[in-house]
């Protein structure tokens, strides 16, 4: 039998340490990410479920939500919003963003612990979609379609022929969506084997992946001084 591997994001080091430590008793594999962009490194298709902070520095949990919940990799995995903010509009627009649980601070680990129990039974006739999703592993916006298996790029269903530094690049920054990464981020990412990358090799690149994704082109932003984006 398989164990369900939870992820913990939240800033507050103690909270998140007692957490882990309870789910762990109960038989989970849990991991810890004190930021939303610490948990958007990691190798989300992994988790059965997301305990989420709302207010976080840098990407809020709402916004890293919306990011899991518009790609298709990620969008099954069930996420419970753990958060101060208790105003109802703040728990309907998590529940509307597909969270499937809120939990109000402060709260007691049994009352965590009953609840990642009862989402984790409510979303197990799931596993079969997401056992094929991440066999399939797309990324795919709008029109815009990755297929991380056998290397392709679609656009409007119409396959657009990409080099190997384009594809990776490309996937790199929708796998980042709604997030600036860093020349330094992508180097390492993408020419990772390469000895002498300049910078302008990523400005080439970048001006060949809008010129050949068309209308999708304007989804992928500059910011001067900081790197690229792929927008939401």
């Amino acid at each position: 039998m398989t164990t369900n591997r939870i992820l913990i994001v939240d800033d507050e080091e103690t909270l998140c340490e007692v957490l882990k430590l309870n789910l762990e008793n109960e038989g989970y594999d849990v991991d810890i990410a004190f930021s939303a962009e610490q948990a958007l490194s990691y190798d989300l298709r992994k988790y059965s479920l997301i305990l989420l902070d709302i207010m976080m520095g840098g990407i809020s949990g709402i916004k890293m939500a919306k990011m899991l919940k518009s790609d298709m990799v990620t969008a099954h995995i069930p996420i419970i919003f753990c958060t101060a903010r208790d105003s109802e509009d703040d728990m309907v627009m998590g529940l509307n963003l597909g969270a499937d649980d809120y939990i109000m601070k402060p709260y007691t680990v049994r009352n965590v612990i009953a609840r990642v129990k009862s989402v984790l039974r409510r979303t197990s006739t799931n596993k079969p979609i997401a056992a094929a999703a991440e066999k399939h592993n797309m990324l795919q916006v709008e029109g815009l379609q990755l297929d991380l298996e056998f290397k392709r790029c679609s656009v409007d269903g119409e396959e657009i022929k990409l080099t190997r530094k384009e594809f990776e690049l490309l996937a790199y920054l929708i796998s980042h969506r709604g997030q600036i990464c860093s020349r330094e981020q992508i180097l390492n990412r993408v020419w990772s084997n390469e000895v002498v990358v300049l910078d302008r090799t990523i400005d080439v690149n970048i001006t060949r992946l809008r010129s050949k994704i068309g209308a999708y082109g304007s989804y992928i932003v500059t910011r001067s001084g900081f790197g690229y984006g792929f927008r939401d």
